[in-house]
């Protein structure tokens, strides 16, 4: 394909093309305006064969304008600098950003050879553009005069934004500097994909099939008829087939009477990328861990953290140890306690209080029908899809006015369903698509992603086109909605959070729509706030059947419930986020073991009970591996603070719903932006700083009882040095 395509791309330039030539250009729906409705990709006729090509052809293109920015002769300016810049190479963000998210939504195999050819491609082509000195020196030129040229505020911000881009990228390096830089982002991108490559083949590759009746005891039948159909599904009549996937994973490990099962099961969870196989990403993790350590000691960083945390909140590795270590030693102590009561029921029913990691999910649904006389099963047929859907929109409704209305447009998969969002006074928003369910080839987990980025052109605002792609339980027949779990239905309102803040972005230049990767989770998490208040689940939380609401005695279970199993959670999730710290921080050049830098770090150093695993392995950590997030999975519980912070604001008005306090919500924080740095949009909002305490009272980690706010996230710089992070 490859010799075929250049020659023609040669041609598309010189304006020479033959027939034939043509022809293919002319099919391949990236080279033609979209005339579909809203504009949203034409994924009913983008084929995987038109990726490479498109790609190509933006890369030359996007070389084109860039050559034209270093080859103007006037005066370096905002607009004939900055703006062109940020103008420039549309043709290759579209096809890559449509590439990306429906390989990691419906990927073929096709789709990994071609990600594997074009990635390392479009890495170069970014090196090549921030490592280009005249370029460079243009763009220095508009930001060393910028409080001379009026810009107004989204224009400074910009400038200084793409400005640090540059030096970041390695701009300031000298040439040798630059080349090694080159070869070290190739091999990253490299070995980014073929880690994400491996992932899937591990998750793909393991199936517990079973056949015995006895082998299923204590499953609900709603587990059972969905590992009958997966069964099914691969030619296995009469038996039940459990996968890796969590609506899978999580019902079996929670209700299965057969403790070898379960050891079973979790450890090859636990082992995926672990087998030194063909798939194995041990190696992977180590390179990447070291290439990375020579990336940042090159930018002038002892370590990879340090340079990462340098442009975010945290602003250093030390503040965001800081942060985990006041959650860590609590969070430790009240798992212990879980620990102990777990221990107490297993001797009663089997004489032995010998526990195992793979016993947790058992032993804890036990201690919550003793403790609250609740168990998930009682929650789910009040927990449809549809109702959950619902109940968000009613959410963005109340809080902001905003309606959601079905579109027919193209999907890449036809269980993809679109809304068109509208706002209060009935303008266009724009769409949004969800992709619920696991199937081959789709990752692990559930995410957010933006195929048109917020932004204004000609003075218009363009409309976002936003993705919302999931991993929930499927339907178990035509006749019955998709019931959900109380995790996957807060998944459901953290993702949608993500989804708005895109969706009322009001910022003028899509670079402007990025903010600090700590600050990123904030409009995500405080919409979980919102997922099992009793006042909200008033509002959707209805039987599928009799459309009646959760009963009064159920809603005050799970509300007396909200500390269960916290510290669990909260120790699995800072053991995870010091990993991915403690990995990053590595100074020295040298091979990693990285199972035994895990055990060291986690469990000799830290204590760590063996009882609880991190909430991810080095081998499988997609997040920090090829998912964005790397020396960043903090970010989660370093939001956390901010958004339990920000939701007090409705709990101290005495309205949940509170329209005022949505709307400076809105203005300050989600119209905004990365247009401000993230403690200066939040002040904004709150008038100080975020106050720790009710993330650890949200936790169970310190007592339920209002307290004055007077500790805030550390920082060892000013707020307003924060920049956002690409």
């Amino acid at each position: 394909m490859r010799k075929l395509l250049l020659p023609a791309l040669t041609c598309l330039l010189m304006g020479t093309l033959s027939g034939c030539q043509k022809k293919a250009v002319e099919e391949n729906p990236f080279f033609t305006v979209w005339e579909t409705p809203f504009g949203v990709p034409p994924f009913d006729k983008i084929k995987d064969q038109h990726y490479k090509p498109a790609i190509e052809e933006g890369i030359a293109r996007h070389e084109g304008q860039i050559d034209s920015i270093v080859r103007n002769t006037e005066m370096p300016t905002f607009a004939n600098v900055i703006e062109a810049l940020e103008n420039s190479g549309e043709l290759l963000s579209n096809a890559y950003t449509v590439f990306s998210l429906v390989k990691a939504a419906d990927a073929t195999d096709a789709m990994q050879q071609i990600d594997a050819e074009i990635t390392p491609m479009v890495t170069s082509h970014y090196d090549n553009i921030y490592l280009n000195n005249a370029l460079f020196q243009k763009v220095k030129a508009v930001y060393d005069q910028r409080e001379q040229l009026g810009l107004d505020p989204q224009q400074l911000r910009l400038t200084e934004k793409i400005y640090k881009r540059f030096v970041r990228a390695g701009a300031l390096l000298t040439p040798d500097q630059k080349d090694q830089l080159r070869k070290i982002n190739e091999q990253l991108s490299q070995l980014g994909v073929q880690f994400s490559k491996n992932l899937l083949a591990e998750n793909n590759a393991y199936a517990l099939v079973l056949e015995k009746s006895e082998d299923l005891a204590g499953i609900p039948a709603g587990a059972r008829q969905a590992a009958q159909q997966e069964a099914e599904a691969r030619g296995m009549e009469g038996k039940f087939v459990f996968t890796l996937s969590k609506p899978s994973l999580i019902p079996f490990m929670t209700y299965s009477e057969k403790p070898e099962l379960r050891r079973q099961m979790y450890e090859a969870y636990l082992e995926r990328g672990n087998h030194d196989n063909e798939s194995d990403n041990k190696q992977i993790v180590s390179d990447m861990a070291r290439l990375r350590m020579q990336k940042a000691q090159l930018m002038g960083y002892p370590t990879y953290a340090a340079f990462v945390l340098d442009d975010v909140m945290a602003s250093t590795p030390e503040n965001a140890y800081h942060l985990l270590d006041q959650i860590w030693t609590p969070a430790l102590a009240l798992a212990s306690k879980e620990l102990e009561e777990m221990k107490q029921i297993k001797k009663q029913e089997t004489g032995s209080d010998e526990f195992n990691s793979w016993d947790w999910w058992y032993y804890a649904e036990k201690v919550r029908k003793s403790k609250y006389n609740l168990d998930e099963e009682m929650i789910r047929p009040y927990l449809s899809l549809d109702y959950v859907t619902s109940g968000v929109f009613q959410l963005a409704n109340r809080l902001w006015g905003t309606s959601f209305r079905p579109v027919a447009v193209p999907y890449y998969n036809p269980e993809c369903v679109a809304y068109e969002v509208l706002d209060k006074d009935d303008t266009h928003l724009g769409i949004l698509y969800f992709d619920f369910f696991p199937r081959p080839g789709k990752q692990g987990g559930a995410w957010c992603g933006t195929y048109r980025d917020p932004q204004y052109k000609d003075g218009k605002r363009v409309a976002p086109v936003v993705t919302i792609v999931a991993n929930f339980t499927r339907p178990l027949n035509e006749n019955q909605p998709a019931l959900l779990n109380l995790d996957e239905a807060a998944t459901l309102f953290h993702e949608f959070g993500h989804a708005m803040h895109s969706l009322f972005s009001q910022v003028h230049y899509k670079s402007l729509a990025e903010v600090e990767r700590d600050f990123v989770e904030l409009p995500s998490q405080i919409m979980e706030n919102w997922a099992f208040n009793p006042a909200m689940l008033k509002v959707y939380a209805k039987h599928y059947q009799s459309n009646t609401d959760m009963p009064e005695d159920l809603v005050n279970k799970i509300r007396k419930s909200r500390y269960f199993n916290q510290g669990f959670m909260t120790t699995e999730l800072t053991a995870a986020s010091l990993s991915d710290l403690d990995i990053h921080s590595i100074d020295k050049d040298q091979p990693i073991d990285v199972n035994a830098f895990e055990k060291e770090a986690l469990y000799t150093k830290r204590g760590l009970i063996p009882q609880i695993e991190p909430r991810y392995r080095y081998p499988y950590f997609s997040h920090i591996f090829d998912g964005g997030y790397a020396a960043g999975y903090y970010s989660y519980l370093w939001a956390e603070v901010l958004d339990k912070d920000a939701f007090e604001a409705f709990v101290e008005s005495g309205d949940l719903f509170n329209r005022e306090i949505a709307d400076s919500y809105r203005r300050n924080i989600l119209e905004k932006g990365g247009s401000e740095d993230g403690m200066t949009m939040y002040k904004n909002f709150r008038g100080a700083e975020p106050d720790i305490k009710p993330l650890l009272r949200n936790r169970g980690l310190i007592p339920d009882e209002p307290e004055p706010a007077t500790d805030s996230l550390p920082q060892s710089t000013p707020a307003t040095s924060a920049t956002p992070a690409a």
